[in-house]
């Protein structure tokens, strides 16, 4: 995030109707809803989450046990659980 001066960037009339709320201070104001990027989908983390849930499906469609599972991932058996079932349903409606 960079700062941006309010004289440089808002036009004179909304300056001056901010200036009657805030002064001198640091304000934020965030995107547009429709501008927002997801969680993960800037640095990554969803693509790495997702590659790791098909594996994870995989071995235990290859025979892994859960309790195998857990320990390679730390997880615990409900999250392998869940992820196993998501990734199941997911397949099934491709």
């Amino acid at each position: 995030m960079q700062y941006k001066n309010g004289k440089e960037v808002l036009p004179p009339n909304l300056l001056k109707e901010m200036q009657k709320y805030i002064q001198g201070e640091l304000i934020y104001i965030p995107k547009k809803k429709s501008q927002r990027a997801g969680w993960g989908e800037v640095n990554g983390s969803r693509e790495i989450i997702a590659q790791r849930n098909e594996e994870i499906f995989k071995m235990s469609r290859e025979g892994t046990s859960l309790e195998e599972l857990e320990q390679m991932y730390n997880l615990s058996i409900d999250s392998i659980r869940k992820i196993i079932y998501k990734t199941r349903n997911i397949c099934d409606e491709t």
